[in-house]
């Protein structure tokens, strides 16, 4: 099994971002559970390839040519392939992953997450879409998910796509099911 992360290249300001990051690499490689990220060695994306790494895992690295630079290509990963674009980035990284993780990040993050969502909710996938609520870095957008199935934008058979977790085992315990 391989999960897609989705995360920050920034570190974020609290240093509960990166110790939760490492958390997770270190659980996921523990539980021989494969890495698929956007391949950068700075921030969160980085802090979780390297304890993954560091504990056996294996993490494939995804990055478009136009981001080596600015996000500094993680060389020492299991695998990493360099795309044309952002948009052959994120299909790579969906079709080479059986569920999906988003921790805290910016609007790439975010741009990414919700697409998978949208691609399960229109059913182009059936796999986990897991919002991981570090520290409470979620809990607007949870609110905001809320709003949309009280005011029926989202439909209430939908409800269970998504899927929270505030802890690594809480993740696992997702994972495993799939």
């Amino acid at each position: 099994m391989n999960v897609a992360i989705y995360c920050g290249s920034q570190t974020g300001k609290d240093k509960i971002y990166m110790e939760k990051a490492k958390e997770l690499g270190e659980q996921l490689a523990k539980a021989s559970i494969g890495i698929v990220y956007g391949g950068s060695n700075v921030g969160l994306m980085g802090a979780v390839a390297d304890a993954a790494l560091e504990h056996n895992g294996k993490v494939i690295g995804i990055m478009p040519e136009h981001l080596q630079k600015r996000e500094i290509a993680h060389l020492n990963l299991t695998e990493i392939h360099f795309v044309d674009s952002m948009h052959v980035r994120k299909k790579k990284m969906i079709d080479l992953s059986n569920a999906f993780i988003a921790l805290p990040g910016g609007c790439g993050t975010l741009d990414e997450y919700f697409e998978v969502f949208t691609w399960a909710q229109i059913g182009l996938h059936s796999n986990p879409v897991i919002l991981y609520n570090i520290n409470g870095f979620y809990d607007a957008i949870i609110a905001h998910f809320e709003k949309m199935f009280d005011e029926g934008f989202i439909r209430p058979e939908q409800r269970d796509i998504l899927q929270i977790a505030t802890k690594p085992e809480e993740i696992l315990s997702i994972l495993k099911k799939k």
